[in-house]
C-alpha cells in the first residue's frame, strides 16, 4: 500500500464528502481510491469512514486520523518547498480563519491580487465570530483582534486599529449626544462578549494616560460582530468598534460617531500560526501580504480627530 497516496485520498474524501469527488480532484480512478481506503483501514485496524447512499463522513477515529494526516501532509509539503524550486512559487491548500467582518470588508475584496500573485495556492477561508481552534480545526493561520491569548502560537502583528464610538441617530435623538465622558452616565452601552471566555467589552478610553473601561448601563449583549452593529443601528445604545467595521455605516449616516476627540486605545490585529508553520512558504507569503494589506493608508484607519478646546 502506498500510504502517502492513501492519506491524500482519505483527506480529500473527508474534505469533499465523497469518493468520486476525491478521485476527480486527485485525477485517479474511483476504484483506485476505494482500494486505497480499504487497504488503509485494514492497515490501521479501524473504520475511518461511514458510507451512506448520500454522503461519506468520518468516524470518530477517522476525524482524529484526518487531523494527523493534514498535519503530516502539510509538513511534508513545507519541507519539500524549502529544498525545491517550489519555494519560489508556493503551491497547495492554505487554510485560514478570521473574524467575519474582517473577511467580508477587508480580505475578500483584496484577495484576488494575492491569488493572482500566487496562482498555485488554493485558499480555504473560514469566517466566524467564534474563534476556531487552530490546531484541532486544521487551520494554517488565523487572524484575531485583541491581545493574543495563546502564547504557544507565533504572533505576527498586522496593525493597531483605531476604534470609534458610535450610535444610531434615533438613539441620539432620544438620549442626546455625549460631548464629554461625564455625559456617558446617562447613556447605555451595548456589550460584546466572547463566546469562549464570556469576557465582556464595553467602552474604553485613555484617562490620565491609562486605558480604563467605563462602567455604564447596558441594554443588550451579543457575541456576534454583525449583531453588535445591528443592535446599534436599532437604537439600543453606544458601541465601540474598529473604524473599518463601521466606515460605510458612518458614511451613509446610518450611524454617527461620538466622542471622537477623546483618545481611545487601539485594537491590535494579529496573525497567529503554530511554531512548526514557520518553515511554511505558504504561510509566510500570506502573512507578509497581510502586513502589506493592513498598512495601506485609509483601509483600517481613519484620520486622527483633533481635540477641541
Amino acid at each position: 500500500m502506498d500510504r502517502f497516496n492513501a492519506m491524500r485520498a482519505f483527506t480529500r474524501i473527508v474534505e469533499l464528502g465523497g469518493f468520486g469527488k476525491a478521485a476527480d480532484s486527485l485525477h485517479m480512478p474511483r476504484a483506485s481510491v476505494t482500494i486505497l481506503i480499504k487497504q488503509l483501514e485494514a492497515h490501521l485496524g479501524a473504520q475511518l469512514l461511514l458510507r451512506t447512499t448520500r454522503q461519506v463522513t468520518p468516524t470518530l477515529d477517522g476525524q482524529a486520523y484526518y487531523q494527523r494526516c493534514v498535519s503530516l501532509l502539510n509538513d511534508l509539503d513545507d519541507t519539500e518547498s524549502v529544498f525545491s524550486t517550489v519555494a519560489r512559487a508556493p503551491e497547495g491548500v492554505l487554510r485560514v480563519d478570521m473574524p467575519s467582518g474582517f473577511g467580508r470588508l477587508i480580505l475578500m475584496p483584496a484577495l484576488p491580487e494575492f491569488t493572482e500573485r500566487y496562482p498555485g495556492l488554493e485558499m480555504e477561508v473560514g469566517m466566524s465570530d467564534r474563534p476556531a481552534d487552530l490546531i484541532r480545526d486544521g487551520f494554517d493561520c488565523v487572524i484575531r483582534g485583541g491581545q493574543p491569548l495563546d502564547h504557544s502560537l507565533v504572533a505576527r502583528p498586522l496593525a493597531q486599529m483605531r476604534q470609534v464610538v458610535c450610535a444610531s441617530r434615533s438613539y441620539l435623538d432620544r438620549q442626546g449626544t455625549p460631548l464629554t465622558l461625564e455625559d456617558l452616565t446617562r447613556h447605555k452601552v451595548i456589550e460584546y462578549f466572547s463566546s469562549l471566555s464570556n469576557k465582556r467589552y464595553g467602552l474604553e478610553f485613555f484617562i490620565e494616560g491609562r486605558a480604563q473601561e467605563l462602567s455604564l448601563s447596558k441594554t443588550l449583549a451579543t457575541n456576534s460582530a454583525d449583531g453588535y452593529l445591528a443592535a446599534c443601528s436599532a437604537g439600543y445604545g453606544l458601541v465601540q468598534t474598529p473604524y473599518y467595521h463601521v466606515a460605510e455605516l458612518l458614511q451613509r449616516g446610518e450611524l454617527v460617531e461620538v466622542l471622537g476627540d477623546w483618545p481611545q486605545p487601539r485594537l491590535p490585529l494579529t496573525a497567529l500560526y503554530p511554531a512548526h508553520r514557520q518553515m511554511s512558504r505558504r504561510v509566510r507569503v500570506f502573512v507578509d501580504w497581510l502586513v502589506e494589506l493592513c498598512n495601506r493608508p485609509g483601509l483600517l484607519d481613519k484620520p486622527a480627530a483633533k481635540r477641541t478646546t
